[in-house]
């Protein structure tokens, strides 16, 4: 046992390496299927349902115990008055249901991993210290969005910092000479019918490219616009890359957490983008489906599939709680979170181009605010009273200003997310 354990520990794992040992030294039947990356998703979704599920009535209980109740503003919406003191902070289950499983079924010494789960608890810690002001100083306003903002632009220089400089991110480019295609078998081919086919060559690289939706040959490469600096320019990429991650992982985050405002809205929203990034994930982890699909190959991306699938696992099982009427409310600890993981995510896959498309419904719930403050302003100055083009934002409210109920609110919403899940989706062949 005392072997067992540090063969588990050195490895920086828990099960996964436990059971590898289980498998390659004692030779246990069985053991061997916790080496496939679509059986510990399972698991990981199993667990993460698990523990929000069946642990979330008690922590709804202890929240209740310490009144850890929701204020509510009075904004004339219909039911609103009922929501006050329900039980908020309730986006520490959704953390816990994400990194459990996480440290459970994962390779801890995958540089996404360790990075998602870094992200995971910055966004829930700046989330948490919020909505502890909010409920145990009085303070409606919560932490100053100043502070908010530091610390999602702190977060961005991290990732930004940790995609770009760390030797680990590579991926693997595409080759048409035959002696250099490798599958994942770890067989080489010669066959003269394949000169032609898109393969990938042995050794990874570094690289500043991402992914361009709906165009042929869709790479896009961050060092490009640096050509005008002449040779060498490619080293300067990160001028762009980390301006880029920050502001994406600002908006996403302040996006979800804007998308937070009645039950059940930003908890299924990101279940479903959580789902489409899983497929995003896997099919660029596996050389046979990214060869397939003519993408790009990223090595060892294929390991967040268990990390996204406890994030998914976790926002359904929340959603038991959090939906109409909701039992509980996540607060910034988990809008917070949720939208900056998501973003994390989409960086690391290469797919954050595709963010406005698959995040459609925050980026829409973000622009109505934007663009209801700015309109009001623009009117205020030139006619001297502000006017409004809805009737409330974020755009969710406006149409409960409107008489529609939020269940249908909600389930118009997630019709609409998946509608746009499904062309990002589309996007691995549209082209």
């Amino acid at each position: 046992m005392v072997i067992i354990i540090n063969y588990a520990v050195n490895y920086k794992t828990m099960i996964y390496y436990l059971f590898n040992y289980l498998f390659e030294v004692l030779h246990l039947p069985g053991t061997r299927v916790f080496q496939y990356i679509s059986f510990r998703a399972a698991l990981a979704v199993l667990v993460s349902l698990i523990i929000t599920m069946l642990l979330g009535k008690r922590i709804i209980t202890m929240l209740n115990n310490h009144q850890v109740g929701e204020t509510v503003r009075n904004l004339g919406l219909a039911g609103e008055e009922k929501k006050g003191g329900t039980p908020t902070m309730g986006g520490l289950m959704i953390i816990a249901a994400i990194i459990i499983p996480t440290l459970l079924f994962a390779k801890l010494d995958n540089v996404y991993i360790l990075l998602l789960l870094f992200s995971t608890i910055w966004l829930g810690i700046i989330g948490f210290i919020d909505d502890y002001i909010k409920v145990f100083k009085k303070d409606k306003e919560g932490l100053k969005g100043r502070f908010k903002i530091i610390g999602q632009v702190g977060l961005g220089i991290i990732v930004g910092y940790v995609l770009y400089f760390n030797q680990n991110v590579v991926i693997k480019d595409k080759v048409y000479n035959a002696d250099e295609i490798k599958f994942s078998n770890e067989t080489f081919i010669k066959d003269v019918n394949c000169i032609n086919l898109p393969h990938y060559a042995n050794v990874p690289t570094k690289s500043t490219k991402t992914t361009i939706p709906f165009i042929k040959n869709n790479e896009f490469d961050y060092s490009a616009p640096l050509a005008f600096l002449g040779q060498g320019y490619e080293k300067y990429a990160w001028l762009i890359f980390i301006p880029v991650v920050i502001f994406i992982l600002t908006a996403v985050s302040n996006g979800a957490n804007i998308t937070d405002g009645i039950d059940g809205l930003a908890t299924g929203t990101s279940a479903i983008i959580g789902t489409t990034l899983g497929i995003f994930a896997y099919v660029s982890g596996n050389t046979v489906f990214a060869n397939y699909l003519n993408i790009m190959y990223i090595p060892n991306i294929g390991e967040t599939v268990i990390f996204i699938a406890a994030f998914v696992g976790a926002c359904v099982g929340f959603l038991w709680y959090n939906s109409y009427p909701a039992q509980v409310f996540m607060g910034d600890t988990g809008s917070l979170m949720l939208g900056g993981v998501i973003a994390v995510f989409a960086l690391a896959v290469r797919k954050e181009l595709l963010i406005p498309i698959l995040c459609g419904v925050f980026l829409i719930e973000n622009l109505s605010v934007v663009m209801q403050v700015g309109y009001f302003k623009y009117t205020r100055k030139k006619y001297g009273e502000g006017r409004r083009i809805f009737k409330m934002s974020p755009l969710h409210h406006h149409f409960q200003k409107e008489g529609m109920h939020e269940s249908k609110i909600v389930n118009r919403f997630f019709i609409i997310g998946i509608m746009l899940a499904l062309l990002t989706i589309v996007t691995l062949k549209l082209r």
